[in-house]
C-alpha cells in the first residue's frame, strides 16, 4: 500500500525510527512532564485563593497543553503503521516511505538530499521531509532517474531522482 492510499484509509506511515521518536516523546510527557505540572498545581493550590492566583492559572493552561499534545501523540499512534518495505521492485529502487533521496534541481544544478517520511516525523532542520509535501509528493513512486516537476510558489520546478538509499543500505543512483 502506498502512502496515498494509507491516507485515504487513515493510516500514518512512520518509519521505524519516527514511531521510536514518537513512543519515547509520549512515554516522557506521561511519566516526567504530567507529573511535573500536577506538582505545580498542588503547589499553585496551596498559595490560596484560586480566583487571583496566576500561578495557578498558568499550571493550568501548561496542564491543557500538555494533555493536548498527549491526545495528539496517542491519535498518531492509534493510526501508525511502521513501513518497513526495502522499496525493491521488479527493475529497480523506488522511492517509499523512510528513504533518504538525492535530487538534483535540473535548473540550477544543486543537489538536495533528504530522509522521505510521514508529516509527523518531518523535520526540515533535520533533512526530514513529508511525503504530504510538494515534493514529497511528486517524488513518492519515483526511480532513480525519473524527472519530476514541483509546483512552487515561484513557479515550476523540475528535480531528476540522483540516489535512493535506505538505512544500512548503500546508495541506488543512476
Amino acid at each position: 500500500m502506498d502512502a496515498v492510499a494509507a491516507q485515504n484509509e487513515g493510516e500514518i506511515l512512520l518509519t521505524p525510527e519516527g514511531l521510536r521518536r514518537l513512543e519515547q516523546e509520549l512515554d516522557y510527557l506521561r511519566t516526567v512532564r504530567r507529573p511535573q505540572v500536577a506538582n505545580r498545581i498542588k503547589q499553585a493550590l496551596e498559595f490560596g485563593d484560586i480566583s487571583e492566583n496566576a500561578e495557578y492559572d498558568a499550571a493550568k493552561e501548561e496542564q491543557a497543553t500538555l494533555e493536548a499534545q498527549i491526545a495528539r501523540l496517542e491519535a498518531i499512534l492509534g493510526r501508525a503503521r511502521v513501513v518497513e518495505d526495502d522499496g525493491l521492485e521488479g527493475d529497480g529502487q523506488l522511492v517509499t516511505v523512510g528513504a533518504r533521496v538525492r535530487l538534483k534541481d535540473l535548473e540550477t544544478g544543486e543537489e538536495l538530499e533528504f530522509t522521505l517520511v510521514s508529516p509527523a516525523e518531518a523535520d526540515p532542520s533535520e533533512s526530514r521531509l513529508s511525503y504530504e509535501s510538494p515534493v514529497g509528493k511528486a517524488i513518492l513512486g519515483q526511480r532513480v532517474g525519473s524527472v519530476v516537476e514541483v509546483d512552487a510558489p515561484a513557479g515550476k520546478l523540475q528535480y531528476e531522482v540522483v540516489a535512493i538509499s535506505r538505512p544500512g543500505q548503500g546508495p541506488t543512483s543512476g
